[in-house]
């Protein structure tokens, strides 16, 4: 495919296209039906029906039984964290494969037009991007989503939360599935909010915000206090009268949906003249931009609430280089001169 056709390259190599994000098409205004009901078949379809499937999968295959769930062992922790890190690895490792081993497409369609593997710095270990993103995935994120995996479905063997029955309450359990990912997004922006703060980041979100030319395996390379905040979405299913499958859902959607915005390329080429959607770009924004895109693609409006959102046209540059403006003239005012 022709990405010309579709956006513009910089001097640098980088791409973006001409077109500018919007949010869910609840949000925009005029309000237009045809919108919005096409907005309805891309929330289900395909990445929350995959992320759904995958949650049957592992209750129907993967996950042990009551009885055994009942007593904390190691057994059956580390089985589900087996299960969690090849699942990423083959996910995860497909993409990083065709798009930045083989480079498959080359550069079209990538937002940064460099490759993180022809840079090396002193930031990662081994001045890799690939070695230290894909250590801290698996020695770090993914043990931390399987502790809240093992969590949470401990406290539904024993009873400790409301476990509620499909046949009694079919129309409770399905709104909660439809409002999984609204969760995820609300949970996100307000703790990806908290890391921005100045603490906050240097201790903690830095560490995710060293790969500023994201791939795959940046998905979930982060600090461990991060990666337990992030995968903790899901024990909002300890709080609200939910299901096991659903907080695996909300898992999923948290675990497997972190690739998403860090596939670093906006379309992803399956066949020649065919391709989908990466959903990327919001999220390529805030690694290039830090201080923009806390939330997702404003399903829930929280950016444009707060005035962090940045759509990627030149009105949008303008709103964030205002901000900073402002952020600047208040730090020096605030700095005692000499």
């Amino acid at each position: 495919m022709d990405d010309s056709q579709l956006g513009k390259r910089n001097k640098r190599g980088d791409w973006a296209p001409y077109q500018a994000l919007e949010p869910a098409a609840l949000w925009v205004r005029p309000f237009n039906l045809g919108k919005v009901l096409r907005w309805l078949v891309s929330y289900v379809w395909p990445w929350n029906a995959l992320h759904m499937a995958s949650a049957l999968l592992y209750w129907y295959a993967v996950v042990p039984d009551v009885e055994t769930m009942k007593t904390l062992g190691w057994g059956w922790a580390l089985w589900l964290y087996a299960v969690n890190a090849a699942a990423v690895f083959v996910l995860y490792g497909a993409f990083e494969v065709q798009l930045y081993v083989r480079r498959r497409q080359g550069t079209a369609f990538k937002f940064n037009g460099k490759f993180p593997a022809d840079q090396p710095s002193d930031v990662f270990w081994f001045k890799s991007q690939n070695i230290d993103n894909f250590l801290r995935s698996f020695c770090v994120a993914i043990p931390l989503w399987t502790v809240v995996e093992v969590l949470f479905l401990w406290c539904f063997a024993n009873g400790y939360v409301p476990w509620l029955a499909w046949a009694d309450n079919p129309y409770w359990l399905a709104a909660l599935v439809l409002l999984a990912p609204v969760i995820h997004e609300t949970h996100f922006f307000f703790i990806h909010w908290a890391m921005h703060t100045r603490l906050g980041y240097k201790w903690v979100h830095a560490i995710h915000h060293n790969s500023v030319n994201p791939t795959p395996w940046s998905s979930l390379s982060m600090h461990p206090v991060e990666a337990f905040l992030y995968h903790a979405v899901a024990l909002w299913h300890l709080v609200i009268p939910s299901n096991p499958i659903i907080a695996l859902f909300q898992l999923h959607i948290a675990g497997f949906g972190a690739l998403n915005g860090h596939i670093g390329f906006d379309k992803v080429e399956v066949a020649d003249g065919v391709a989908f959607d990466s959903s990327a770009y919001a999220h390529y924004l805030h690694h290039k931009y830090f201080e923009v895109n806390y939330g997702g693609d404003q399903l829930v409006p929280l950016d444009m609430l707060f005035g962090t959102w940045h759509d990627g046209s030149p009105a949008g540059e303008a709103r964030m280089q205002a901000r900073f403006d402002k952020k600047r003239a208040r730090m020096n005012a605030e700095t005692p001169s000499t």
